[in-house]
């Protein structure tokens, strides 16, 4: 169990490095919000109290999590299953071979294995390096009208649209380049004797996440990232020894 006093007793002498990130949507944008918010939308989009639009830190870095999942299992690391609370705890009691590695093995929690992923982005004993702040839209929000995108739920075993299913979505404005920026908090590393590899899979992770929000079939959400301080920053780092690092993935 993650207790409070023990995260302000780690954290109090730890630096925390923000990143700042921009998104440019190059579609329309729709990740919407449930409940009524005085729209004609039956999904209206997303925004903040002072109304400008946003997208979730928690959707990024959900989608940032996924994609670092892939890249490692790639490389050949085993990767504990999330969002499944029991198979992201690793017990070294009955832990399978293939998390019984020196990789995994944290200071302070002698009874349990993490992986390279949880290791960074946390799980339900250890907790995340990375807080992601929510990206806000730049623009002014009483220069972007409101812009209703219709829609038909289509079935598809009979390749018909569905009957009294027309819905009606809140979008941002359709190619206007609106830029979304937030920042991305990195704690160091709870191994310092090995290569931390946070920021390196952090920004790959980013650079694979090509749309966000909903009806991406259908083309919206489409973006583009400014990586400027997190490039700038693993420029000035030892990269073949954090390549060198990721490439043990597999066990001989």
């Amino acid at each position: 169990m993650i207790q409070l006093k023990n995260l302000l007793e780690n954290n109090a002498n730890r630096k925390v490095e923000p990143y700042t990130i921009t998104a440019i949507i190059d579609s329309a944008l729709c990740v919407g919000v449930g409940g009524s918010s005085g729209s004609l939308a039956d999904k209206p989009i997303v925004r903040n109290a002072e109304n400008n639009l946003l997208i979730p830190g928690s959707q990024i870095k959900g989608r940032v999590r996924h994609e670092c999942e892939k890249l490692l299992r790639g490389l050949k690391w085993a990767i504990s299953e999330s969002p499944n609370a029991e198979k992201m705890v690793i017990r070294r009691d009955n832990a399978p071979a293939k998390f019984q590695r020196n990789e995994y093995e944290i200071p302070g929690y002698e009874h349990t294995y993490h992986c390279l992923i949880s290791q960074v982005f946390g799980d339900p004993i250890l907790p995340s390096r990375v807080i992601f702040d929510d990206l806000i839209c730049t623009e002014d929000p009483e220069n972007l009208p409101e812009i209703i995108r219709p829609g038909l739920t289509i079935n598809r075993r009979r390749r018909t649209g569905e009957e009294k299913k027309l819905y009606f979505l809140e979008t941002s404005p359709a190619n206007a380049e609106l830029k979304f920026q937030g920042q991305i908090h990195i704690q160091p590393t709870l191994t310092p004797e090995r290569p931390d590899y946070a920021k390196v899979l952090i920004f790959a992770g980013l650079k694979q996440i090509y749309a966000l929000g909903g009806s991406k079939s259908a083309g919206l959400g489409w973006l583009h990232w400014k990586l400027g301080e997190l490039n700038n920053e693993l420029i000035n780092m030892n990269l073949k020894e954090i390549w060198q690092f990721l490439a043990k993935g597999e066990m001989k």
